[in-house]
């Protein structure tokens, strides 16, 4: 693993003239779980450097040249030789640019530290579009600063995920508060920008009216002039990081009085980690810097002075305040350092097992799959909202996702067949709802793209599919079934079948995949046939698509023939059966009130029987306690006894068999009991949903379920 820093050119990675975006570097990179993985990359003159792991970007002089391009060029050759996990660009934006036209697509990390709305890079709406779209992560000093990196983008739809507020960190000093000095501290440029102009007048006036207080200024400017004298003032002049805190540590009233909007302020940050009093303006980011402390109401010489005055002659709120800015500071370098790690870790996928961090969360799950809205209910219940009732019992949030309608109702002239506005409406979804795991059912015209994206996008993200359709090569529509279960398989981390992997050559070796059964869920099977006497022997129902609903004219299904001579081979026994012979099919509470009429039910499928394959009618046949009829080929023996459901060899076996049971009642009633107890007990929803996410986030179950032994 290999992460880079990349810092902006001539920023001084050294004690002697350090700038805040070195201090910040140094100060959490020393202390990163990434140590050893990180290099500092920048342009120092000084030689002595900070003790990170640091390369000096070392550049000629070329006249007419843009030094910060040939920065640029000469750190992407490196990274061309190297390339590293993880690039960390801070504070100037335009290197991103400049680097996805070097080296292309790359995980990145940008930090602003200062306000990114007068910055190359990051002014128009388009130049931060581009950062949004091709940054892992955008980091911000503060608050103020990503609110002004959203300027103008009301209507855009932002993905916040990306957006981060990682404030500057400082040391938590050891101080005595009872033992400091009667001293008034300034640090900063000497501008009237940073309000020095301001504070000069008015502790001038301090000093005067107060003899036993004195006054210090860290600082120079090489463009403004300002000076003030006065017996009490001393003026250090630019001071070494670490004597700058040890006079902190002094200090009583630290002041920051600010004009311009301040997109931090690492001086009120460092006065509050040793103790001090202080006093700030009301501009930028800087009401975010302290805890505890006096924000001016007005930035003017009357009001610094005032307030000043109120702390001195008013020892008990001054000391308050000291006591309550420093135990409440909380910005330590080692409490920021841990938040960036976190973000490289959730980037990198290294040393912190994501998928175990979910295992007692209650998760956002996006269900994406066909719930019929545009068919009044004739579809209610299918698997998808089987398994939504099971995550819901879990106690997970879910958020259904109806592709298909959402296909039918955005179609336009411009989207003929809706797959675009889909497409954008999953990816906006997903940027207001931030779910921990998207489950895909049959959505084939989710594409495979979007799905990329979303990973990119999210990369603790999981994603899962689960396919009922027949996979049996000798089956119906093979080929196009394989290609809809392997068409997102790049992008999922499990999937989720209803035949047997194990019989399926066409599965990557490098996915997981599993089998799941039907499941039955108890608020859907609510027929309990075994304790009610039955008119009709055996039912059975097929149709050509749940969509259609009806049958096609001229369509025909290999189970007809099959139908059609075990009812011309069993006498006296009562067949009810739809989708043959003009006998349209039956839906939702039609289908349940004709079956609650049977005695058994016929769980047929098309196609030659593959292992653990069925249809889903399975659940309403042996969910409402009717006998289950099935091939033993299909390996249900592996999960039922004899007792449980009737397994037949071929066509005359199962004659034989229905005859039998349809004249012995206590026998039909106690196989539908049990079948229905056993089928609900260990197949039911709740299970197969907790099995579906333990897969997923590779959580280790203490009882496996029956259909996985």
């Amino acid at each position: 693993m290999k992460i880079s820093v990349l810092l902006p050119y001539k920023e001084n990675y050294s004690p002697i003239y350090p700038g805040a975006v070195s201090l910040f570097v140094n100060d959490t990179v020393n202390i990163s779980k990434f140590k050893k993985n990180i290099t500092v990359y920048g342009n120092t003159d000084f030689k002595k450097t900070f003790k990170s792991k640091y390369y000096n970007i070392p550049l000629s002089k070329i006249r007419f040249s843009s030094q910060s391009k040939k920065y640029i060029k000469e750190f992407s050759k490196i990274e061309q030789k190297n390339q590293s996990d993880l690039i960390e660009i801070h504070n100037r934006p335009n290197y991103l640019h400049d680097l996805f036209s070097l080296i292309g697509k790359r995980n990145y990390f940008l930090y602003f530290h200062n306000d990114p709305l007068t910055m190359n890079g990051s002014k128009s709406i388009q130049e931060r579009n581009f950062l949004l779209k091709n940054t892992s992560k955008i980091l911000f000093n503060s608050n103020w600063s990503k609110k002004r990196f959203l300027e103008g983008m009301q209507n855009k739809f932002v993905n916040s995920d990306k957006l981060v507020v990682i404030f500057q960190s400082a040391k938590k000093g050891k101080i005595n508060i009872n033992k400091k000095d009667n001293l008034i501290t300034f640090v900063g440029k000497l501008n009237k920008s940073k309000g020095y102009d301001l504070f000069g007048k008015a502790v001038i006036k301090i000093l005067d009216k107060f003899k036993d207080w004195k006054a210090c200024v860290i600082g120079d400017e090489l463009r403004d002039k300002i000076s003030f004298n006065h017996k009490n003032l001393r003026i250090f002049g630019f001071l070494e990081h670490k004597k700058v805190l040890r006079i902190y540590k002094k200090t009583s009233i630290a002041i920051v009085c600010s004009r311009w909007e301040e997109p931090f302020g690492r001086t009120s940050l460092e006065a509050s980690s040793n103790g001090c009093a202080v006093i700030i303006s009301n501009k930028g980011g800087l009401p975010e810097t302290i805890t505890d402390g006096v924000i001016l109401k007005n930035l003017t010489i009357a009001e610094l002075y005032k307030e000043i005055r109120s702390l001195i002659i008013n020892v008990k709120r001054r000391k308050n305040l000291q006591k309550l800015s420093y135990k409440n500071f909380y910005l330590t370098n080692k409490f920021v350092s841990n938040l960036i790690d976190t973000y490289r870790s959730e980037r990198l996928k290294s040393n912190i097992n994501f998928f175990n961090l979910k295992k007692n969360k209650k998760l956002r799950i996006l269900h994406v799959t066909n719930f019929n809205e545009r068919h009044d209910g004739r579809l209610f219940f299918n698997t998808g909202r089987r398994l939504n009732n099971g995550f819901i019992r879990l106690g997970h949030s879910i958020l259904e996702f109806s592709d298909r309608d959402i296909l039918k109702y955005y179609k336009s002239i411009n989207d003929l067949k809706g797959s675009k506005s889909l497409n954008d409406k999953l990816k906006k979804t997903c940027y207001n709802y931030k779910p921990d795991l998207i489950i895909l059912g049959h959505a084939d015209s989710i594409s495979s793209e979007t799905l990329g994206e979303l990973r990119d996008d999210y990369p603790s993200l999981r994603i899962s599919q689960w396919f009922l359709d027949p996979l049996n090569k000798k089956g119906p529509d093979y080929f196009r079934n394989r290609d809809r279960v392997l068409n997102k398989i790049q992008f999922t981390d499990s999937n989720f079948l209803t035949t047997s992997p194990d019989v399926l050559d066409f599965l990557p070796r490098n996915k997981r995949n599993y089998f799941i059964p039907n499941p039955s869920d108890s608020s859907f099977e609510i027929l309990n046939n075994f304790n009610k006497n039955c008119n009709m022997d055996v039912f059975f129902a097929l149709s050509h698509g749940v969509h259609r609903g009806v049958l096609k004219s001229g369509k025909f299904d290999e189970r007809a023939k099959f139908i059609e001579k075990l009812m011309e081979i069993t006498k006296n026994i009562k067949f009810d059966v739809y989708g043959l012979k003009k006998v349209q099919p039956i839906w939702a509470d039609h289908y349940f009130k004709t079956i609650s009429n049977s005695k058994m039910g016929l769980n047929l499928s098309r196609g030659e029987p593959i292992k653990y394959y069925s249809s889903d009618r399975i659940t309403q046949i042996i969910g409402n306690g009717l006998v289950t009829l099935i091939d033993e080929k299909t390996g249900y023996k592996d999960f039922f006894k004899d007792d449980e459901m009737v397994f037949y060899k071929n066509v005359e076996d199962l004659s034989e068999k229905i005859a039998k049971i349809s004249r012995d009642e206590k026998l039909r009633k106690l196989i539908g009991r049990k079948g229905k107890e056993k089928y609900l007990r260990y197949f039911n929803s709740t299970l197969v949903a907790n099995f579906i996410i333990n897969k997923t986030f590779e959580i280790r179950d203490k009882k496996s379920p029956i259909w996985e032994n």
